[in-house]
């Protein structure tokens, strides 16, 4: 090889690139990294992001989110839900921005929970489910409410997919015009209902 320096040089610009190296977004114990209601609506508990009661109602949806923005990314999480009354939810935001002197966010959402895990819906924008698994696949990848399950979530220009405790639940491509496509990562506790939610292990992994 006649420029074995010129080479060497070259790949070490191009790696980090090509292959970014899988990072945690939670520490497990504090919430370096992320902005909300801490201390009030979401704590600390178990190793878990954590919001809720099952003795007192949740009013309104609440969203815990990253100080940093993300466009490409594959994502890999556990969550938990358990509930005794009302809707039961949560949910993975992405490719996200909060409203301005408001508590909702908007963007993209892995959903969980009332029906709709492994789904994919449009928080606060356009307000509709925009792809989810039918209940055949859905029974496949559920597990009861209370037990642990695992969520990744690719995002990779306007291709979205979503898989549920392993199995594929959405392979959606964003046809619209004027999507955003970078935002905020945040999870969120459903209003109106009596339950708890946890979120941890968060794994991501810039495209």
């Amino acid at each position: 090889m006649k420029h074995p320096l010129l080479l060497t040089t070259l790949l070490s610009i191009l790696l980090p690139v090509i292959a970014a190296e899988p990072v945690a977004l939670f520490d497990g114990k504090s919430f370096a990294g992320w902005e909300g209601d801490t201390g009030t609506v979401w704590r600390i508990e178990d190793g878990a992001l954590t919001a809720g009661s099952l003795t007192v109602k949740q009013e309104k949806n609440n969203f815990l989110a990253t100080v940093k923005e993300y466009a490409d990314f594959d994502l890999s999480l556990k969550w938990r839900l358990e509930g005794t009354e009302g809707f039961v939810n949560g949910g993975v935001q992405f490719r996200s921005q909060r409203i301005p002197d408001h508590h909702e966010v908007i963007g993209y959402q892995a959903d969980l929970g009332a029906g709709y895990d492994g789904a994919l819906y449009d928080e606060s924008r356009r307000k509709k489910m925009l792809a989810q698994p039918d209940k055949e696949l859905l029974a496949k990848a559920q597990k009861p409410l209370g037990e642990w399950n695992d969520y990744r979530i690719r995002a990779e220009g306007p291709r979205i997919q979503i898989w549920l405790n392993g199995v594929q639940t959405v392979d959606y491509t964003e046809a619209e015009p004027g999507i955003e496509m970078t935002g905020i990562i945040a999870v969120q506790i459903h209003g109106a209902a009596t339950s708890v939610v946890q979120y941890k292990d968060f794994v991501i992994e810039a495209l």
